[in-house]
């Protein structure tokens, strides 16, 4: 996953361009994915390296992230048991895959409409993802993560059906 979206990180022109969600530009996809996981790792008691705020140098501090959460994948720690304050107790490992690996997901799509990049996602990876939301609908809308679903036509391809599901229109331009 966070090698699809290091590839649109790398083909962003205009940091400053709107993103689909509502009030962020590129730089601010960047900047979510790279401040929220490390507080989530160290509510747990992990430490990741961090490269500063992505603001400066959303590229920089993706790729310094990236470096970062691959040496704790392959490191001893990868198969400790985690626990995090809200999230409960996981192996590290699933706790990144279940938390984060879809975060980075969703958020290509995001990162390559605001930089007019490629935004086709893995079909499967969508299939896989909307089942497995679906059943939480209420409980994902009312923790603020995710806005209203959009509505899409019966045959919208499941890209479109999984990016108006976590509540983006999938026909968005900036």
């Amino acid at each position: 996953m966070a090698a699809g979206f290091s590839a649109r990180v790398d083909g962003v022109r205009d940091w400053e361009a709107p993103a689909p969600v509502d009030g962020w530009v590129a730089r601010d996809v960047v900047a979510h994915l790279v401040e929220w996981m490390p507080a989530f790792l160290a509510a747990g008691g992990i430490d990741l390296p961090t490269d500063g705020p992505a603001v400066a140098d959303p590229a920089g501090a993706w790729h310094a992230h990236t470096a970062a959460m691959q040496a704790l994948l392959d490191g001893p720690d990868a198969d400790q048991e985690f626990t995090h304050p809200r999230a409960g107790t996981h192996q590290l490992g699933a706790a990144i895959d279940q938390f984060y690996t879809t975060d980075v997901f969703l958020h290509t799509w995001d990162l390559a409409r605001a930089s007019g990049q490629d935004d086709t996602l893995d079909e499967e990876t969508c299939a896989v993802l909307l089942a497995g939301m679906e059943p939480w609908d209420e409980i994902l809308r009312a923790s603020g993560q995710y806005g209203p679903r959009v509505p899409v036509p019966d045959d919208a391809s499941t890209q479109d059906r999984l990016i108006a599901f976590i509540g983006r229109d999938p026909a968005w331009e900036p």
